[in-house]
């Protein structure tokens, strides 16, 4: 079975997406019927919600649409990764307000849309610092030139969990291996670090990448981290920009060949299961 630890839904018609406005090809609904529809026929057991940057007045509405979908019959939503602001005043506040929910599990902030700097600030790292103790985690969408920027996050609560989303959002349509290959190396060092093996076909060439160009991403953070330290995720909608769920879950399973089962159910599930604590 498969936990997908990094699903999207799109409702435009309740929430804001300022973002949608410049990628035409995801300025439509994704909603959880279509994803639920196909993700039942690969056995995706359970899934994480993963914030969409949605406009600030947003963020707290769009954990309460979730968790209303999440009661839904037959739904396998277990929980959201939660959108947040660390590095507004209200931070604190905020971060009270969802560890009574238990159905939070943790949050995210994508840092390669804002000034490289954001992260820098004294009271963003202050409220990262908030986390320790909390049993919330953080992902880390950040490119690869930015590595040390998360490295510095990851080293000011050692026992928070933090996830690096996407592999580390590698240049694999610019050939950009060796840069981003050195920043995985250094970063998977830090013990409370897992990566997350989603997204990256989105960073290829959309219509024309094969199995060939992913291979030596994958090995490598398989190779940095190990089995132990990854989980999977669809990264839906943005996968349907380079195949599709099926495709991304086909490719996946290419990926792990001759792989052992231990380590596959530790990628698929295990390792997710054991992070968030689910059923």
């Amino acid at each position: 079975m498969i936990i997908d630890t990094h699903l999207h839904l799109i409702y435009r018609d309740r929430l804001s997406y300022p973002w949608l406005k410049d990628v035409p090809a995801l300025d439509a609904d994704f909603t959880w019927e279509a994803y639920s529809r196909e993700a039942k026929r690969f056995g995706i057991s359970s899934v994480l919600h993963m914030e969409v940057d949605v406009a600030p007045e947003d963020i707290p509405a769009e954990t309460e649409m979730v968790q209303e979908l999440s009661r839904t019959p037959d739904s396998l939503i277990r929980g959201v990764i939660a959108s947040c602001r660390p590095e507004d005043p209200g931070f604190a506040v905020y971060l009270e307000a969802q560890r009574a929910n238990p159905f939070v599990k943790g949050f995210r902030r994508v840092l390669h849309v804002v000034p490289d700097d954001v992260s820098e600030g004294a009271l963003f790292r202050e409220n990262v610092k908030r986390l320790s103790g909390t049993g919330l985690t953080f992902d880390l969408c950040m490119l690869p030139h930015q590595i040390d920027k998360a490295k510095a996050l990851v080293d000011l609560a050692p026992d928070v969990t933090f996830i690096l989303d996407h592999c580390g959002v590698p240049d694999i349509k610019g050939h950009g291996y060796d840069t981003w290959k050195t920043g995985i190396s250094e970063i998977a060092r830090r013990d409370n670090v897992r990566v997350k093996i989603s997204g990256i076909p989105a960073y290829g060439d959309l219509d024309n990448w094969t199995l060939e160009d992913l291979k030596p991403y994958f090995e490598h953070v398989i190779s940095a981290f190990g089995f132990d330290r990854a989980i999977w995720g669809s990264d839906w909608p943005v996968c349907t920009l380079g195949g599709g769920l099926s495709t991304w879950v086909a490719t996946t399973q290419a990926l792990l060949h001759g792989c052992t089962a231990e380590e596959k159910d530790k990628l698929f599930s295990g390792n997710a299961r054991h992070i968030w604590q689910l059923g």
